[in-house]
């Protein structure tokens, strides 16, 4: 398989001398700044990267700690022949170090041996995703190819300290990616410290963030550490960051490009060091555009972005899914529970699932709990799937619509209440049992309803 190379070095002619170092059979890539170099990791991380310490607007040694011990194999390069920055470097994981003018077969051999060790690498990293499981990549489950490959994206770039933005609608696991993300991080001994910024009112938000003094505000009778000192030398995940104010934005900003916080209240400057993952369900690209979020910000929290799909796109993992949930439920609740049958699991498969991951746990929860018998059968599933149909049309239609689709739910439900006995049925709802049987007729719920 032929090597990714990122050559960054603002001199043309520099750049230009490395690339020859390189097969035709090798992918060269070439970036004139730090801000150039992290569009292009962002756009998949490279194999191997030439990283000059001196750039236009910041020094390597910057980059190079955002990649992490863990990440692709670094090979710096300085004009300076400094036994010093030589320390620096290989202390903060680059593989070699190169001073200038150096010779193009030193280089060679160097890049040589490095790319053998990103192979040695890549051979790890495959045997670890055979042993965790065929389409399982922790907790998470699934056989498609987007999930394989977000999958294999996710564990290359866990073990780098790149901030990463994860994007996909509610319930498709954002949450979930971001801990085995950490778990598989060079921080996995440290805390992951999660902040869902939509669920806590503005005024709260920054408190919890940041942390307090004694005093700060009423009703601060002691100092708290916030969600940054307590996530330091781990990973913060930030939830649904989009839903944040531009003020606290600014803040956030800061706190990443200087790596440290005031506690509301507090002077004292505290270092944190922290990996941000950070997850929205809104187009950011969108709100970037329309002002709504800082463009700066952004840049810096989208070192890697990562889209997880919704389930509907995804069809073909849901059985995985519903294997894996079943399991978890046998555990959570210490019974092996009733027995999914094949109809059972493809009735569950052709759902919509407008809320996805979450909503199937939930939705086969139910089953377990509510299904006194020994198996769960396609019947029993067909109620789950009226109700998200009914939720997706009142949704979508206008009030006269809405209150006849809601009328025939009701109505039919009570009937299965009452095992389909309409005189029994009549008196539970209030109504006269010649009125029950024309609105079953106007509403067709013999027809729908078994």
């Amino acid at each position: 398989m032929p090597r990714t190379v990122l050559v960054v070095d603002d001199e043309a002619a520099a750049r230009y001398a490395m690339c020859r170092v390189f097969s035709s059979g090798s992918r060269v890539l070439e970036a004139a700044s730090v801000a150039e170099a992290r569009e292009r990791i962002a756009s998949g991380m490279p194999d191997l990267i030439l990283l000059d310490y001196t750039l236009p607007d910041g020094d390597g040694m910057a980059l190079l700690r955002e990649i992490g011990a863990g990440g692709p194999a670094v090979i710096m390069i300085t004009a300076h022949g400094s036994e010093r920055l030589a320390v620096e470097a290989m202390k903060a994981g680059a593989y070699d170090y190169l001073a200038k003018p150096f010779d193009l077969d030193e280089l060679r051999l160097v890049v040589q041996r490095a790319l053998e060790r990103a192979e040695l690498r890549e051979e790890v990293r495959g045997l670890r995703q055979h042993l965790a499981g065929e389409g399982q990549f922790g907790r998470m489950a699934g056989e498609s190819a987007a999930m394989r490959k977000l999958f294999g994206t996710a564990e290359r770039i866990a073990a780098t300290d790149l901030p990463v933005l994860l994007l996909g609608e509610s319930g498709t696991g954002k949450d979930l990616l971001a801990q085995e993300i950490h778990a598989r991080s060079g921080r996995a001994q440290g805390r992951f410290v999660a902040l869902n910024c939509a669920a806590l009112p503005e005024t709260l938000v920054e408190s919890e963030l940041f942390g307090f003094e004694k005093g700060a505000f009423t009703g601060a009778e002691t100092a708290r550490a916030g969600t940054f000192e307590r996530a330091h030398q781990g990973t913060l995940f930030l939830d649904e960051i989009a839903d944040m104010t531009l003020g606290t934005q600014s803040k956030i900003l800061r706190a990443v490009e200087s790596g440290a916080i005031e506690r509301l209240g507090g002077t004292r400057s505290i270092p944190v060091d922290v990996r941000v993952i950070s997850a929205t369900n809104k187009d950011v690209n969108q709100l970037v555009r329309d002002g709504g979020f800082r463009r700066d910000l952004y840049y810096r929290l989208c070192g890697i972005v990562l889209r997880l799909p919704p389930l509907r796109e995804r069809r073909e993992d849901i059985p995985l899914l519903v294997q894996q949930l079943w399991r978890d439920l046998q555990r959570k609740h210490g019974r092996p529970g009733p027995v999914l049958t094949h109809d059972a699991v493809v009735r569950l498969a052709s759902a919509p699932w407008p809320g996805n991951v979450r909503q199937l746990r939930s939705e086969l929860e139910k089953l377990f709990v509510l299904i006194a018998g020994e198996t769960v059968r396609g019947c029993d599933v067909e109620s789950g799937r009226e109700g998200l149909a009914l939720e997706e049309a009142l949704d979508a239609a206008q009030y006269r619509e809405a209150k006849r689709l809601f009328e025939a739910e009701y109505l039919a439900r009570k009937l299965r209440e009452f095992e389909g006995n309409v005189t029994k049925t009549a008196a539970a709802v209030g109504l006269e049992r010649q009125s029950l049987q024309e609105k079953i007729r106007q509403l067709g719920i013999g027809r729908q309803k078994k």
